[in-house]
C-alpha cells in the first residue's frame, strides 16, 4: 500500500504569524535555500541574492508578510525560536543598510525593494505559492532554486514529488478516513491510540507526550498574551484589537497573575450559554490578533485558522473539566490524524482551495479532537469532522488589503464555534445513519477547490477584498 507518512508534528508546527503557506512556508524556503549554498561550499562566494514571489505570494505578500519572511530565513533565523519583537528592528536595518547577512555569516549587498520582486501577473504552472532564489556568485556563475509553499507551512524544491514523502515505515498506513477507522475496528483501538502508535515511528512516547504539550504551551501562551494585549493590528488597515477589552468586560474586577488563576477566574464565573459563547470567540480572537501582529502561534493547520483549534481546547479545558494533560495529549493527536487526512485527500492551502481549506479543515480537526475527549466512539469522531468541513464548504479566502485580519480573525470565532458544534451533533447521533462519509467530504472539498474561481483563492482579486473600500497608503 502506498501511502504518505505525515507526522502530528508536521501538522502542528510552532512559528511565526500572520500565514503559515505565506510567511513560515517562505520563511523554510529560504532556509533550504542556504543549506544547498553551504553544501556545494558557495554560501561564501555569494555577491548577491534576489527573490522571485510568484501568483497568490506576490498578490498578498506583503500583507501577509512574505517579504518579512524571506528576508528573515535568509538571515538563518529560524521562526520557532526568533524573538518576535525583534523582526522590526531587523527588517528595518536590513532596508537602511541596504544589507543582508546570509546565514548570520556572510554579508552581501540587498536592497528589499529592488530585490524582491513581485510578479503580480506571473504564477507558477505546480501551485500558486512559487518562491524562487536567485544567487550571482564570485565567479559568474548562478544558483536558482524554486519552492512551492503548499499549506500549513509545507515546502517542497521544484522537481520533488508532492507528497514529499517520508520513509517512515508505519504499524497503521493511513491515507483516508476509511483506512483510519479499518486500523480502529481491526485492532479495537481509539483514534488517539492509533496515532500514537504511528508516531512511534519517528520518537518515543515520553518525547512525543512532552512535545504534543509543548504545542499547548505555546498554544495557551497565546491565547493568554493576546486576551491581555490592546492597540492597532500592524499593516494599515486599522483593525482594532477586541480580545483585550473583552476579556475585561467578562471578567470585571477579577485579579489574576498567571494563565493558571485566569483560567479559575474563567471558570468561577459560571457555565451560561452566552458566557461560555463569549468566551470561545475571545479565545479564538486572542490568538489570531497575535497571529496578524506576527506573534508566535501554532500552524493548526495553518496560521490563519490557527484560532480554531486553542480556542476549542479551551473551551473543553474551561467548561468541561478537561484540564488533564492526556486529554489534551489525546485531543492533538486526535486532530492532527484529520488535519493529515485532510491534507492527503484535498489540500491545506488556501491558495489552492479557498478558506473552506484552512477554517474548514480546523474546524473538523478541533470538532474530532472535542468529540475524541468527550467519550465518543470512533465513527463519532469521523463524524463530528465531516460534519464540521460539510458547512464550510465553499467558503472563499478574500483577505481585505492581504492581509490576514479581515475576515480571517472572525472566521477563526465561527470555526470554533462550528467545531463545538458539530461534535455536540455527532455525540447525540447515530453515524451508521449518516449520509455522508468523510472521505465523501473531503473529495467534495477537493472537487469544490479545483471548481473555485481563482479570485477567491487568497489573491485579494474577489469578495470582501475588492468590494470594502479602503483607504491605505502606498506600500
Amino acid at each position: 500500500m502506498t501511502y504518505e507518512a505525515i507526522s502530528a508534528f508536521d501538522i502542528f508546527k510552532i512559528g511565526v504569524g500572520p500565514s503559515s503557506s505565506h510567511t513560515l512556508g517562505p520563511w523554510r524556503a529560504a532556509q533550504r535555500f542556504l543549506q544547498t549554498l553551504q553544501q556545494h561550499h558557495e554560501l561564501f562566494d555569494v555577491q548577491e541574492v534576489k527573490v522571485l514571489l510568484y501568483g497568490s505570494l506576490a498578490k498578498t505578500g506583503k500583507g501577509h508578510g512574505t517579504d518579512v519572511a524571506v528576508q528573515l530565513g535568509l538571515c538563518g533565523d529560524d521562526p520557532v525560536t526568533f524573538a518576535v519583537e525583534q523582526i522590526n528592528a531587523k527588517i528595518n536595518d536590513i532596508a537602511a543598510m541596504k544589507r543582508i547577512l546570509l546565514n548570520g555569516l556572510h554579508e552581501v549587498p540587498f536592497d528589499p525593494h529592488e530585490d524582491i520582486d513581485f510578479l503580480f501577473t506571473e504564477t507558477l504552472p505546480y501551485h500558486p505559492n512559487a518562491v524562487t532564489f536567485l544567487a550571482t556568485l564570485k565567479n559568474a556563475d548562478s544558483v536558482a532554486e524554486t519552492y512551492y509553499s503548499i499549506g500549513g507551512g509545507f515546502v517542497i524544491k521544484e522537481g520533488e514529488e508532492r507528497s514529499a514523502k517520508q520513509t517512515a515505515q508505519l504499524p497503521f498506513p493511513i491515507n483516508t478516513a476509511d483506512d483510519l477507522l479499518h486500523w480502529c475496528m481491526k485492532t479495537g483501538m481509539t483514534i488517539h491510540e492509533v496515532v500514537m502508535e504511528n508516531e512511534h515511528a519517528w520518537r518515543g512516547e515520553k518525547e512525543i507526550k512532552e512535545e504534543m504539550l509543548n504545542i499547548w504551551q505555546v498554544m495557551k501562551e497565546c491565547i493568554y498574551r493576546g486576551s491581555h494585549t490592546s492597540g492597532i493590528l500592524p499593516g494599515g488597515l486599522n483593525v482594532k484589537r477586541r480580545a483585550a477589552e473583552l476579556n475585561k468586560k467578562l471578567l470585571g474586577n477579577a485579579t489574576y497573575s498567571s494563565y493558571g488563576e485566569w483560567l479559575e477566574a474563567i471558570k468561577a464565573g459560571g457555565r451560561d450559554f452566552k458566557y461560555i459563547l463569549d468566551w470561545v470567540s475571545c479565545f479564538a480572537l486572542a490568538v489570531n490578533e497575535e497571529n496578524a501582529s506576527f506573534g508566535r502561534v501554532v500552524t493548526a493547520p495553518t496560521n490563519g485558522a490557527a484560532g480554531v483549534i486553542p480556542a476549542v481546547l479551551q473551551y473543553y479545558i474551561a467548561f468541561c473539566d478537561g484540564d488533564k494533560e492526556e486529554k489534551i495529549i489525546q485531543f492533538l493527536l486526535t486532530a492532527a490524524e484529520i488535519g493529515s487526512i485532510f491534507k492527503k485527500g484535498a489540500t491545506l492551502s488556501a491558495a489552492m482551495g479557498g478558506c473552506q481549506a484552512e477554517i474548514g479543515v480546523s474546524s473538523a480537526m478541533a470538532a474530532a479532537g472535542l468529540t475524541e475527549c468527550m467519550g465518543g466512539t470512533q465513527k463519532q469522531v469521523m463524524m463530528a469532522a465531516e460534519i464540521a468541513m460539510e458547512h464550510h464548504l465553499g467558503l472563499t479566502c478574500d483577505p481585505i488589503a492581504g492581509l490576514v485580519q479581515v475576515p480571517c480573525i472572525e472566521r477563526n470565532t465561527m470555526g470554533a464555534i462550528k467545531a463545538i458544534t458539530a461534535s455536540q451533533l455527532a455525540l447525540q447521533s447515530t453515524p451508521d445513519f449518516a449520509k455522508v462519509s468523510l472521505d465523501a467530504v473531503i473529495k467534495t472539498m477537493w472537487d469544490t477547490a479545483i471548481d473555485m474561481n481563482h479570485k477567491y483563492k487568497e489573491t485579494a482579486d474577489g469578495g470582501l477584498a475588492v468590494n470594502v473600500p479602503l483607504s491605505l497608503p502606498e506600500c
